[in-house]
């Protein structure tokens, strides 16, 4: 009984052999299975055109660009848009939705330093930095309001209001008077005191010629 086991297993695995043989072709390189692909290649998948193409997205309008297109050139105030807004109307916004942060007067609060004060304290160690004592041109704290406050609402200032924060905090800074009003006019008008401080920017890696093709 136990020297026929041997040979009823060596059995099954030449049926085994045959079968796959069968199946697969079982030749050398070059030779076709059974089913007339050539061994070692895959058959090629046959891609059938959509009947329609897949539409993602849409045209982009001057409209849909207009909420993203908010880009100031600071030194002239190019791209403000319309609006205005005065100095009163500014602490009515500040307490409304500024002062919880930056405190009262904008002098400091929970979250933020001061905004006030520090004017000629650039060349000096520490320097205070506020708007009024670093900023060269007005127009880059409308800028800065818009984009960027409140922190947890940005962007949800109307023109309006940047404008009358605006006017506010030149006014605390000792820039305009009381009675002052800012809109896209007036604002690029405000001399700040920082504004003849700075040095161009000379180093040859500042600046760059486009080049496409023969570039040095």
């Amino acid at each position: 009984m136990s020297s026929a086991k041997p040979s009823l297993a060596l059995l099954a695995g030449a049926l085994a052999l045959a079968s796959c043989a069968n199946l697969g072709g079982g030749g050398p390189m070059g030779e076709k299975s059974s089913v007339g692909i050539p061994l070692g290649k895959t058959a090629p998948h046959n891609v059938q055109p959509l009947a329609d193409k897949p539409h993602f997205g849409k045209p982009v309008s001057e409209a849909d660009l207009a909420s993203w297109n908010i880009d100031i050139r600071t030194p002239d105030g190019a791209g403000l848009p319309a609006g205005r807004g005065s100095v009163a109307q500014g602490r009515q916004v500040y307490a409304a939705k500024c002062a919880a942060c930056h405190g009262a007067d904008a002098k400091g609060g929970a979250v933020y330093g001061t905004m006030v004060g520090g004017i000629g304290s650039m060349t000096q160690s520490p320097r205070v930095l506020t708007p009024g004592s670093m900023y060269p041109y007005a127009p880059i704290l409308f800028d800065y309001i818009r984009r960027a406050m409140p922190m947890d609402r940005p962007q949800t200032l109307t023109n309006d209001e940047t404008y009358a924060l605006s006017a506010l905090l030149l006014n605390l800074n000792g820039l305009v008077p009381a009675d002052a009003v800012m809109d896209a006019q007036s604002l690029p008008k405000v001399q700040m005191p920082n504004r003849n401080a700075f040095l161009t920017d000379d180093r040859p890696d500042a600046k760059a010629t486009r080049c496409m093709t023969n570039c040095k």
